[in-house]
């Protein structure tokens, strides 16, 4: 029997972004364990703002499990929250109520900034550096500094050692300003990875001293770009039929029901989504091949494909919560009539 360091990690019940939260215990297994052989655990919901202090217990249930890269026999255990009966889903839990389909996949864009002491890191203690230009996919001191890649290769290394779906780094247009690119077959698959992805970060900059900003437009009204989590879909029926009629009908949904969206593309958005700094208006639905400034953007090889393939709605930022994301994107694209193979159907 070997004894394992279970982090069960969850998410609180903070508005509107919620917090990654994580507390560990240790459990004897013959090997590695299963999902299955992971049991429940309970935590101080008074503490997260899901609980009542005369009534303070809220459960936590495994819902997915990776190895953890940095501990000796170490497990990620992402979890939901669940009432004290163990079965019922708490108010705070978007994964358990979000739509669901195994033929729907989702590449997410995660950006956000690297702090350190109340700034962009890189940035001066008074004004700003040189304006945006060489800092994209940049290279040299002058454009990185001294830290952030040590950080982003790390952070990446951990995820390909957890099992997560990583796709790719690169520096983005602001100075301190980072991305990750996770893919996953399926919205909470997707969803669980970025939200472990996102924990592996934060955990790591700990000993680095340095913050990550999520937040999608942190240095306001100013020449600097935001952060997005661009949000790449397809479903079977997309990549296998598609069609120009189809994609038409399909933004025609998708402008129908702009406000659903931006509902749950992260909070702040119109500070964002201004039509500046490769972003179209929040109020305003666009589509283009290849446009950067759309609210989605339309891949040539998606049109040279015979309208069959991926989209990239843009307009998802940095702290969205990919769960809501994703169902939501998946709730628009089953309005749209198709054959059978191409249905989606709710999952609790």
């Amino acid at each position: 029997m070997t004894k394992y360091k279970l982090e069960y990690i969850w998410l609180d019940g903070y508005t509107p972004v919620p917090n990654l939260r994580g507390k560990t215990q240790i459990k004897e297994f013959d090997a590695f364990p299963t999902l299955e052989q992971l049991p429940l655990w309970g935590f101080d919901g008074s503490s997260t703002k899901q609980a009542e202090g005369h009534s303070s217990d809220c459960v936590l249930k495994p819902v997915a499990v990776y190895p953890d890269p940095v501990r000796t026999n170490g497990v990620l255990v992402m979890c939901e929250v669940m009432m004290p009966d163990g079965v019922t889903p708490h108010s705070s839990n978007m994964r358990a109520t979000i739509l669901d389909d195994d033929g729907a996949w989702f590449g997410f864009e995660q950006e956000y900034f690297f702090y350190k002491d109340g700034r962009p890191l890189g940035f001066p203690a008074q004004g700003y550096p040189a304006p945006q230009g060489e800092y994209y996919t940049g290279v040299g001191y002058k454009n990185v500094g001294d830290v952030a890649r040590t950080i982003v290769e790390e952070h990446l290394d951990q995820c390909l050692a957890a099992g997560i779906n990583h796709e790719g780094i690169n520096a983005e247009v602001a100075k301190g300003q980072w991305e990750f690119q996770i893919f996953g077959k399926g919205s909470k698959k997707a969803a669980d990875e970025i939200w472990l992805a996102r924990y592996l970060l934060l955990r790591l900059t700990e000993k680095y001293g340095i913050d990550i900003e999520f937040h999608c437009k942190p240095l306001g009204d100013t020449d600097w770009n935001g952060s997005g989590m661009h949000c790449n879909f397809s479903t079977k029926y997309m990549r296998e039929v598609g069609g120009k009629d189809y994609f038409e009908a399909l933004m025609g949904a998708f402008e129908k029901n702009l406000e659903d969206h931006i509902a749950v593309y992260g909070p702040d958005n119109h500070l964002r989504l201004t039509g500046k700094h490769e972003t179209a208006p929040w109020n305003k639905f666009s589509y283009g091949v290849a446009d950067r400034g759309a609210s989605i953007r339309v891949p040539h090889s998606f049109v040279n494909n015979g309208y069959k393939g991926y989209l990239e709605d843009r307009r998802p930022n940095s702290q969205g919560d990919p769960y809501q994301i994703a169902s939501q994107v998946l709730k628009t694209i089953s309005e749209v009539p198709t054959g059978a193979e191409g249905s989606v159907s709710a999952a609790a």
